[in-house]
């Protein structure tokens, strides 16, 4: 029976081998925005260990106030060079890649904050609940985006975008995740607008969209990554509903996306009552675009179900034991992709491995050593 995970799909013009995609992780090697020269063989690595797409971490796009980390790549400027020069050895090796591009807002967990202050769509942030907890009364305030703002983020997006296409990327994941900029326009906690764009919260995500598509071209596959959580609050929720989630995602459709990269912490926890279905399986049903689904593929199962105090196990192993879900699901059409993150940095060659089946051979992931360019 062929294995559903290594089944090759098409995203638009863009063929994809496999079902495995590469989940976005900063390195955090990037002082002043531009990559490290380890960049280039880092992707290479996973472009040549047979992962069918590869998301870069987060880069920031041509904006002031953009930046996450002051150690983020930027993707405008100089930096576009060292890109392109990535994308040339990602393909050499037979693999493909898009950049997820990013604008931080006032998301603040940086280790290295950028000096200028930061931007939202009504200067709210809400610091607080790290793992299992609520978020806490607390508030932060920052600048309140004003029309302008918003026009001049929005063409920022659009030339990363054209840049992108420019390079020769095979397409752009725009980061509406996490508690970053877009993602504050569509959560309510943090939209507190009474414009235009906030009695109708897609509506920034949807017109970064249009813009995107406009500055690229008709079949250039745009991604967009979604969750409901924030990494300041785990418990955080975009939608209570399946017609609410109906109803923000609506818009964004419209305007073009072509792939939803839905973000969970563990894909396989239903993402509303009643159904089976994890957030991936809903946005998939409710819009019809595909989607990939993630959340820990590649763990153990005892790290991932009893808290993260465990996750990094104490003896490094390497974990299949999701995988026949996986698998069910992929059958089934509950989704149509699956990311894998620290899977994937402890053992560049997981794709490649699990083809051949050679399940003894794969590395762990080893905090120490995988959070390296390695």
């Amino acid at each position: 029976m062929h294995d559903p995970l290594l089944a090759p799909m098409t995203i638009g013009p863009l063929s994809l081998p496999n079902r495995i995609v590469m989940a976005p992780m900063g390195q955090g090697r990037a002082p002043g925005g531009l990559p490290d020269a380890a960049y280039a063989g880092f992707y290479r690595r996973r472009a040549e260990g047979e992962i069918g797409l590869i998301v870069t971490g987060a880069t920031a796009i041509g904006h002031p106030r953009s930046s996450f980390d002051d150690n983020e790549p930027h993707f405008h400027g100089s930096p576009l060079d060292t890109w392109a020069g990535i994308v040339e050895e990602v393909h050499a090796a037979g693999g493909r890649i898009v950049p997820q591009l990013a604008h931080a807002g006032l998301q603040g967990l940086a280790m290295n904050p950028p000096t200028l202050p930061g931007i939202g769509p009504s200067g709210v942030w809400l610091p607080g609940a790290q793992v299992g907890a609520e978020a806490g009364p607390g508030r932060e305030d920052g600048q309140v985006m004003t029309l302008a703002d918003i026009d001049a983020v929005i063409e920022a997006f659009a030339r990363a975008a054209a840049d992108a296409h420019r390079v020769g990327f095979d397409g752009i994941e725009i980061h509406a995740a996490h508690g970053f900029l877009i993602d504050q326009f569509l959560w309510s906690r943090t939209n507190r607008r009474s414009d235009a764009y906030g009695r109708d919260r897609s509506r920034f995500a949807a017109e970064i969209v249009a813009a995107c598509r406009a500055a690229t071209h008709a079949d250039f596959p745009i991604l967009l990554r979604l969750s409901q959580f924030k990494m300041t609050d785990y418990a955080a929720r975009l939608a209570n509903t399946p017609t609410e989630l109906a109803e923000l995602l609506a818009p964004i459709v419209d305007a073009g996306v072509d792939l939803f990269d839905c973000s969970q912490r563990r894909f396989f926890r239903p993402e509303f009552p009643d159904s089976p279905l994890n957030l991936a399986g809903w946005v998939r049903s409710l819009t019809g675009k595909p989607t990939i689904a993630g959340g820990g593929i590649g763990l153990a199962k005892t790290s991932l179900e009893y808290g993260e105090a465990n996750i990094y196990a104490t003896k490094a192993t390497v974990a299949l034991d999701h995988l026949d879900d996986v698998r069910e699901r992929l059958a089934r059409g509950e989704f149509d992709l699956v990311s894998l993150g620290r899977a994937i940095l402890g053992d560049a060659a997981w794709a490649r491995k699990l083809r051949l089946g050679q399940f003894d051979q794969m590395e762990p992931f080893e905090p120490q050593i995988s959070l390296g360019l390695n």
